[in-house]
């Protein structure tokens, strides 16, 4: 081997090593580029190859005569003279292309397929469209979109943050994430709570509001573990530090339920309900709750009754006892069906909604039980000449 040679190949290993790159992937790039170059020369064989021994460093030329089904009938060393000149000049500029290449392989495979997962970024540049993260490697877009409003991003923070894309793309990986993404939710839980990431409790359902209030429903595959204690963790703990990354975030831990009349009296926790009446048919459930919990169970702009409904999928309507009570009284009742209207001398009287002459006010007040029966024909009025 020569000294060249071994210099050649010594550097090609260093970069290998520094690099996380196999030494045989950059032979092989170089010697399809050597290829390239041989074939730009004048007197080149129309087919060749080039071999790159890994352990001498020689570098030969070989032009080949094909059939016509692709067979070598013959081939012979074409190598050129100064082709160690050749090889010199390109080595350099394929193993940086080739190096940026593989580093981008290698920073795509190391994300893709990874939808799903939490990342923890430090912010980078902030505008009106996106947050670029910087995760170390590669770095994060945080689109305007999936940011939580009203959430500020400082420059050099850290931040937590769900992966909902990875794309590849000519200058490596671009990683889209999500501040709001629901997923959110149940990745940091599973990360402060050991009996999520066991299996052991799981979240079942989630509803949120970014920025304002979340729901969750927690279930417990052992019946000697509280799904609701584990994730609340002591003096409130574990909630506490979910909160704290969601920068202040309500969050509503309720227990799940395959009853869904159960269920929905746990979601909309902390009201307490006195009745569920579901209707299977328009997928509708009214809710009866005490009338000083009225306002509780709907919640600030009808923020408790909604995330309820999205935790549950079920359509709540929520009435308090004095409205039920209301309602059924007047359900009760046999009301007339008709209106009100203004006849050509400009009086009201009463159209019956199933037809039949109009009565006055006097003549509905005079025959109350059978108003339309009892009526007598209006006499025509003179019109007022003012």
């Amino acid at each position: 081997m020569s000294k060249t040679n071994f210099e050649f190949l010594d550097a090609l290993s260093q970069i290998a090593r520094d690099k996380g790159i196999k030494v045989e992937t950059l032979l092989d790039a170089l010697a399809n580029a050597l290829v390239a170059a041989y074939k730009r020369r004048p007197d080149a064989a129309e087919e060749a190859v080039v071999t790159i021994d890994p352990d001498s460093g020689e570098i030969r030329v070989y032009g080949q005569e094909l059939d016509d089904e692709g067979n070598v009938i013959r081939e012979w060393d074409d190598t050129p003279e100064d082709f160690g000149r050749i090889a010199a000049q390109t080595a350099k500029q394929v193993i940086l292309q080739r190096i940026r290449e593989v580093e981008r392989d290698m920073k795509y495979e190391e994300y893709a397929g990874r939808e799903g997962d939490i990342v923890t970024g430090i912010v980078q540049q902030t505008d009106n469209r996106y947050t670029l993260l910087d995760l170390g490697k590669v770095e994060a877009l945080l689109p305007q979109a999936e940011q939580v409003p009203h959430e500020r991003y400082d420059h050099g923070a850290r931040l937590k943050a769900y992966i909902v894309e990875v794309r590849k793309t000519t200058k490596g990986p671009q990683i889209v994430v999500s501040r709001t993404h629901p997923g959110l939710i149940k990745r940091l839980f599973e990360l402060e709570v050991p009996e999520i990431s066991s299996g052991i409790v799981e979240l079942k359902a989630v509803a949120r509001e970014p920025g304002h209030r979340t729901k969750i429903a927690v279930w417990s595959n052992d019946p000697n573990v509280d799904p609701v204690g584990a994730c609340v963790g002591a003096r409130g703990s574990r909630v506490r530090m979910v909160t704290n990354e969601l920068r202040g975030e309500r969050i509503d831990v309720v227990p799940f339920s395959d009853d869904p009349v159960e269920l929905i009296q746990n979601a909309l926790a902390p009201a307490r309900v006195r009745e569920v009446r579901l209707d299977e048919e328009t997928g509708t459930a009214t809710v009866i709750v005490s009338d000083y919990q009225l306002s509780l169970a709907i919640g600030k702009e009808g923020q408790n009754a909604r995330l309820a409904a999205r935790l549950t999928g079920w359509r709540i309507d929520i009435k308090s006892e004095s409205q039920l009570h209301e309602e059924e009284s007047y359900s009760g009742t046999d009301w007339a069906e008709g209106e009100w209207v203004e006849d050509e001398s400009g009086e009201m009287v009463w159209r019956p909604a199933e037809g039949g002459e109009a009565i006055s006010a006097q003549e509905w007040s005079e025959a109350p039980e059978e108003p339309a029966a009892q009526a007598e024909p209006l006499t025509e009025q003179p019109a007022d000449p003012g």
